[in-house]
């Protein structure tokens, strides 16, 4: 029977702390709050490795405060998934070596090959604790909306899975053009299937060219990944002071978990595990979600 394990894209959100319903304290540690988390769920996706590469020693703690059988997946450096990159974020000795030579923000193509380089090595290098404790599953690659479905944009995903070999890679990708028509997804589907990379099920609103439609397949025998970003139309493409809680402010109805409950059970027939993932990060919607698509998967299993 296939696992399935529900959790939260992050366990850290200001506005999850803040609201004090999750947590018991809002003045808990860090890792009183990781290991909280971990009680209640057996995986999370760290999001904060999106905006700027953890310290090793970082991922370490992650894993001593977590259980034996606990899974993460680690959500890609941004750099590398095609998005404008502030120098602020990267590490004290690279801005010294490069920054003079880089606009501010920069995207990959304005890096040298040699900076480049050294950012997949301190990736790899962050990764490396959470994969020796044996508690890393996937290396999340959510792929800008601008990524859209070309030649030199797939030579660039291509790229990405050839550096990160050796690992489990899930890939996301966010413009319509990848999923438009039948024919197209099953293209998208084969070039997943050609590079090894786990299909991402995406539950997000429709309507938007920088959105797409839940192809529920499986691509890699040992994982399968639905992620749930809401369905607030509202709000998707809000910009400016709106901030990314407040574009994921979704509290999902208990038939619209239910009704998911089937096509996860039918990803779970072809895969081995499935993880299942609220990114919708207001308050503590996300942890309320997945809570109850637990009991709902529970229930069905039985």
């Amino acid at each position: 029977m296939s696992r399935y394990l529900v959790g939260t894209a992050s366990w850290t959100d200001k506005s999850l702390i803040d609201c004090g319903r999750f947590y018991p304290r809002k003045t808990m540690s860090a890792q009183d709050r990781l290991r909280f988390y971990a009680s209640r769920f057996p995986m999370v996706e760290v999001d904060s490795s999106y905006y700027a590469i953890p310290a090793p020693q970082t991922a370490q703690l992650w894993a001593e405060r977590t259980p034996e059988g606990f899974e993460f997946n680690v959500k890609a450096f941004r750099l590398f998934t095609g998005h404008a990159t502030p120098q602020l974020v990267l590490h004290q000795d690279l801005r010294q070596a490069f920054g003079a030579a880089l606009p501010d923000p920069f995207h990959w193509r304005d890096a040298p090959d040699e900076l480049i380089d050294e950012l997949w090595r301190r990736q790899l290098d962050a990764l490396a604790p959470l994969r020796a404790a044996g508690k890393l599953t996937a290396v999340h690659f959510q792929f800008a909306p601008w990524v859209v479905r070309s030649a030199p944009w797939r030579d660039h995903v291509a790229d990405c899975v050839r550096r990160m070999a050796d690992h489990l890679v899930a890939v996301e990708f966010r413009h319509a053009s990848w999923f438009h028509g039948a024919q197209v997804i099953q293209d998208t589907l084969d070039f997943e299937r050609s590079l090894g990379v786990v299909h991402t099920v995406v539950d997000a609103p429709q309507g938007f060219a920088n959105t797409v439609p839940a192809v529920w397949e499986v691509t890699r025998r040992e994982l399968a990944i639905l992620r749930l970003h809401g369905r607030n139309r509202a709000t998707w493409n809000v910009r400016g002071a709106t901030s990314a809680a407040d574009r994921f402010n979704y509290l999902y109805e208990e038939q619209e978990l239910a009704d998911l409950v089937p096509p996860l059970r039918a990803l779970g027939r072809h895969a081995q595990k499935v993880h299942v993932i609220f990114n919708n990060n207001m308050e503590d919607q996300g942890q309320v979600c997945a809570a109850r698509m637990a009991q709902l998967l529970g229930q069905a299993d039985g």
